[in-house]
């Protein structure tokens, strides 16, 4: 006589079928998940065009010409190719989490290649608090040299 042999039936849960609604969802709820992780940690300031410093600005006289202004305040970021007696010196900063962001726009006119006025808003002392934060958030780029005295 042989010995009865009983066999169990092994479910996977790979071979379970899962409803095709149950697919869908995990894919909407995974990108869901993904997605609204991103500006949660940290974003990344953001600094676009002229960051013009203060003794800079109030160095601008009227009468200086364009040669001048340029050395001064370096070349305007918007370039109007309409109005050439106009330069547009814009500056924007995104800093929160939140993403707004804040535009200054200093505006010189010109007649004649001098400057006749000027008036607007700039970032002053923007650049030496940048470059102060950066050193903080990340360190200074190049090691000092042991041998040599600071600058």
């Amino acid at each position: 006589m042989r010995p009865a042999v009983y066999h169990r039936r092994v479910i996977r849960l790979s071979q379970t079928p899962m409803p095709k609604h149950m697919h869908k969802l995990l894919l909407v709820l995974s990108i869901a998940l993904v997605t609204s992780g991103c500006g949660i940690l940290y974003k990344q300031p953001i600094y676009q065009g002229n960051l013009l410093e203060k003794a800079n600005v109030d160095q601008l006289q009227t009468g200086m010409s364009k040669q001048q202004v340029t050395l001064l305040l370096g070349t305007p970021s918007i370039d109007d190719p309409f109005h050439h007696d106009r330069w547009d010196y814009t500056a924007t900063q995104r800093t929160n989490r939140r993403g707004t962001t804040e535009q200054k726009n200093l505006t010189v006119w010109f007649e004649n290649d001098a400057v006749v006025k000027w008036e607007g808003d700039y970032f002053p002392e923007q650049d030496e608090q940048l470059a102060r934060q950066t050193v903080k958030q990340f360190g200074r780029n190049l090691p000092k040299e042991k041998g040599k005295k600071g600058r």
